[in-house]
């Protein structure tokens, strides 16, 4: 990522952040005040990016897979026509109940 990329990246989180409605000048003006030069065409690409999408739903969403659907891709069917066999669900752990110790050294400190 690019110095001019970050900035305009920062630029948007800052107008978000303040509830301002995110356009290239607005971007541009953030720029300028940082005193950061950036091609001009990086401000109208990050403002037409804020129109498509919530800020706040890509920060959200960070590291969720591509599609932005949050749910990985389904595996896709083996070559030879035959049903794709489904991957078993994880097991879910179950938390074991702590037993109480005698050698816990605060209890009985105030008695």
């Amino acid at each position: 990522m690019s110095i001019a990329e970050l900035a305009c990246s920062y630029a948007c989180l800052i107008l978000s952040d303040d509830g301002i409605p995110i356009t290239a000048e607005k971007i541009a003006t953030l720029l300028k005040a940082a005193n950061l030069n950036c091609e001009s065409y990086w401000p109208g690409l990050f403002a037409k990016l804020a129109e498509k999408k919530n800020i706040e739903d890509l920060i959200l969403n960070v590291g969720v897979g591509g599609g932005g659907g949050g749910a990985p891709a389904a595996a896709a069917p083996a070559a030879g026509g035959g049903p794709a066999a489904a991957a078993p669900p994880p097991e879910e752990k179950k938390e074991e109940p702590m037993e109480e110790s005698d050698d816990e050294p605060l209890l009985g400190l105030f008695d």
